[in-house]
């Protein structure tokens, strides 16, 4: 293997790899928004999904356009643009590429977005503030046919499943397309740069081709229901139950649930967490205890009979270490 090969077989399918973490990072982002009032979380969102699919989009090209006689210098100068219309055209230069108006929108706007607005806060100009999320306000408005509302804070459109879905089918456009060239690609040159690793990010974006969490949301549900409903003989699950809960309140249930869904409803929890640590006698002792659940090392005898749940540690760091 030279080092062209070499290039665009590990180098490249590590791009990928990264390419598709960033746009499920943006998606997640997206998924937990409750609004698009938000800046920070506009940012997070849109710079993202900004910097995945220019990645994304610049693997492909390189696999399409380099070979051996090719300027290396001048095609790496090439690549520097933050153009995502850009990269696309010299996609379709080669090879099929059919986009909606909608999705052709959606990569001009994640373009303005990355070249200009993402930098708009450091300058003194008025005008500069809350670009990108007027952007992404009318263009999501303008498509779905809705007014999006920005009066903080009773007159907020919520982030419904219904915008959710129109981004995810944007992103689903733009991105399928470019992943199926660089297979192809690879195969043509016969190399594994499209390989993913399981369980990755990036699997779940180019493999399961899934732009949404909602799978995600019924798994957490029903392995909390598995664990509220499992025997007590298992180890793990008794030992659980052998732990004296902290004295959360009841009525805030549904909340408290939120945590699994979303990390923002983590920290609004948070408080209310150390307030109950406070009144915990021995809080080293109880963070070794609690560290023990769903620890990847920890190993428990499910043969226990008593109320005594004996566990051992395997190889590989433990937060037993850092209580």
């Amino acid at each position: 293997m030279n080092r062209s090969e070499f290039w665009k077989n590990f180098e490249l399918g590590t791009e990928i790899d990264i390419a598709g973490s960033f746009i499920f990072n943006g998606l997640r982002r997206l998924h937990e928004m409750e609004s698009l009032y938000h800046e920070s979380e506009v940012f997070e969102f849109l710079y993202n999904l900004a910097v995945g699919i220019e990645r994304l989009l610049k693997v492909a090209v390189i696999l399409i356009e380099h070979d051996e006689v090719v300027d290396q210098e001048e095609f790496e100068q090439s690549l520097i643009t933050h153009s995502h219309q850009d990269l696309v055209r010299r996609v379709r230069e080669k090879h099929e590429f059919r986009l909606a108006s909608s999705d052709n929108e959606f990569l001009d706007l994640l373009g303005r977005f990355y070249r200009t607005h993402r930098y708009g806060r450091f300058a003194i100009s008025a005008g500069s503030r809350s670009s990108e999320k007027k952007l992404l306000h009318k263009f999501v408005g303008k498509n779905l046919d809705i007014e999006i509302r920005d009066e903080f804070p009773l007159l907020i459109t919520p982030n419904d499943s219904q915008i959710r879905k129109f981004i995810g089918r944007r992103v689903a456009k733009i991105t399928k397309r470019p992943y199926e060239i660089i297979c192809e690609q690879a195969s043509r040159l016969r190399l594994y740069t499209h390989e993913l690793r399981s369980g990755s990010k990036a699997e779940k974006i180019f493999l399961r081709e899934q732009f949404d969490f909602c799978d995600e949301d019924v798994l957490w549900r029903e392995l909390l229901l598995f664990i509220l409903h499992s025997d007590v003989s298992t180890g793990m699950i008794g030992f659980m139950k052998s732990l004296e809960p902290l004295p959360f309140d009841p009525g805030l249930i549904s909340e408290y649930l939120q945590c699994f869904a979303s990390e923002e409803r983590k920290l609004q929890v948070l408080d209310e967490l150390d307030h109950h640590y406070d009144d915990v006698e021995n809080v080293k002792l109880r963070l070794e205890k609690i560290s023990v659940i769903g620890a990847s090392n920890v190993f428990f005898d499910d043969e226990e009979d008593d109320d005594e749940f004996d566990y051992e540690l395997g190889e590989g760091p433990s937060q037993l270490d850092h209580p």
